[in-house]
């Protein structure tokens, strides 16, 4: 509960920090609402559509609103997807607003103790940190191998925890050892003549929990020709902290980034996780009140890309090299890959390329699985609402074979899988590994 106090200087920070001219941009045609998942969920509420937030932030702007625990719920609930952003035709930055206004919102928050020690070690403690990602994933990977998961799950422990999260750790990859988290490279040659050379943002939770999808992104960006570089002073991309009222240390993690990449001579900055990439991007923006990294930050984002564009830049998909038994794929966009790295045709060309498979496009995959970082977990009874709904039409696909190129969708669609019983008829892969595995045997040798 926020006191007058706190609302009264929240409301002044929102008349301060939030672009007045911007806000107006939004004619409140209602072109966003279709796109909108919690606003379909909620059954049509205003208050959860990107035009209504809008309208709730604009009011506390101009003071016809006191910023409550309503318009903080409103803010909450919203996926952050950002579907309503392509389908504007004012060109609205919605994603800007809402970032900036849950930052307000929480930084003038007297959390409860509990939540405040829980977002210091997780944002300030952990993320940014990568010796402690490795450390928390080896625990995981002891839990996995030691017999403790076993005997958590035959002693029914895991029926304590709520049901999403019982179901996710059901779902989680395994995970590498110390030895192999901590034994990264630096330099990859490419396979015969370097045509490209590639950055290759490694990410926190990527180079951990999901390290063997790092390994297939770099033996495919090496078998099209790229020499790959990998810095080890980069850190995480700042997105959990971004999307979570904790900017200014997205600020901090976006330098160290800069830092990391910025003189090591490469024509692209690759990513292979579509949430990761769109704060990355935007870069520019996070630093555009900082004279001294605002340009650095412009020139760093204008080289990233996602892995699947340089493959197509190499021609990777032309060469009839890939392959698999037969069977039917569908995908799933990650949204933030779609909706603001604006990357949709070169994961399906791919797709397209592996001889011996159906690729068949899956309805609404441009719309929100509900997976949206931790979403799943602090708003899991939206998220599987929306979720229930992506896997009728993951269904309705009937492909044996859910790919897509996020970390958190493809844990989403595990998910889904699971809580439908579909585990032995249909799968979730990353695209990475999938393409990986469509490889000749001579191209997976190491090299």
């Amino acid at each position: 509960m926020t006191t007058v106090q706190e609302r009264e200087k929240i409301q002044a920070q929102f008349k301060e920090r939030m672009n007045e001219d911007e806000l107006l941009n939004c004619m409140r045609c209602g072109f966003c609402l279709p796109s909108c998942p919690t606003y379909i969920e909620s059954g049509f509420d205003e208050a959860h559509s990107p035009r209504g937030r809008i309208a709730l932030m604009k009011g506390v702007v101009d003071g016809l609103i006191e910023p409550d625990e309503d318009v903080e719920r409103s803010l909450n609930l919203c996926l952050g997807c950002r579907a309503c952003e392509p389908v504007c035709p004012s060109g609205v930055n919605y994603g800007h607003f809402l970032e900036e206004a849950r930052d307000i919102i929480n930084q003038n928050k007297k959390h409860s103790l509990p939540v405040r020690v829980m977002r210091k070690a997780a944002f300030h403690q952990l993320f940014p940190h990568q010796n402690r990602m490795r450390n928390v994933t080896g625990l995981l990977g002891f839990y996995q191998r030691s017999g403790l998961q076993k005997l958590a799950r035959n002693t029914g422990v895991m029926k304590l925890f709520p049901e999403t999260l019982a179901t996710m750790e059901k779902v989680l990859p395994a995970v590498p050892t110390m030895k192999e988290m901590k034994n990264r490279p630096e330099f990859l040659p490419a396979r015969g003549t370097a045509t490209k050379r590639v950055a290759f943002f490694s990410g926190c939770l990527m180079d951990t929990m999901f390290m063997e999808t790092n390994n297939a992104t770099a033996k495919l960006l090496q078998a099209a020709g790229c020499e790959i570089v990998i810095p080890k002073k980069q850190a995480c991309c700042g997105a959990l902290h971004g999307h979570s009222g904790e900017k200014a240390e997205g600020k901090e993690l976006a330098k160290r980034n800069i830092q990391a990449f910025e003189d090591l001579d490469a024509d692209y900055i690759i990513t292979n996780a579509g949430g990761c990439g769109a704060f990355l991007i935007e870069y520019g923006h996070l630093l555009q009140d900082e004279p001294e990294w605002h340009e650095r930050a412009i020139t760093f984002s204008a080289k990233l890309k996602d892995f699947t564009e340089v493959l197509i830049a190499c021609d990777f998909h032309k060469n009839g090299s890939l392959s698999l038994p037969p069977s039917v794929i569908t995908y799933q966009d990650s949204c933030h890959l779609r909706n603001v790295m604006h990357t949709s045709s070169a994961p399906r060309k791919l797709l397209n390329a592996i001889e011996g498979s159906e690729f068949r496009e899956m309805k609404d995959a441009d719309r929100c699985c509900g997976s949206a970082g931790i979403y799943n977990i602090v708003e899991s009874e939206m998220s599987m609402q929306i979720l229930d709904h992506k896997m009728e039409q993951a269904k309705a696909s009937r492909a044996a074979i859910i790919v897509t190129a996020n970390p958190g969708c493809l844990l989403q669609m595990k998910l889904g899988i699971e809580r439908e019983g579909l585990s032995d008829k249909m799968k979730a892969v990353h695209l990475a590994d999938l393409l990986y595995e469509a490889m000749p045997a001579d191209l997976k040798k190491p090299h």
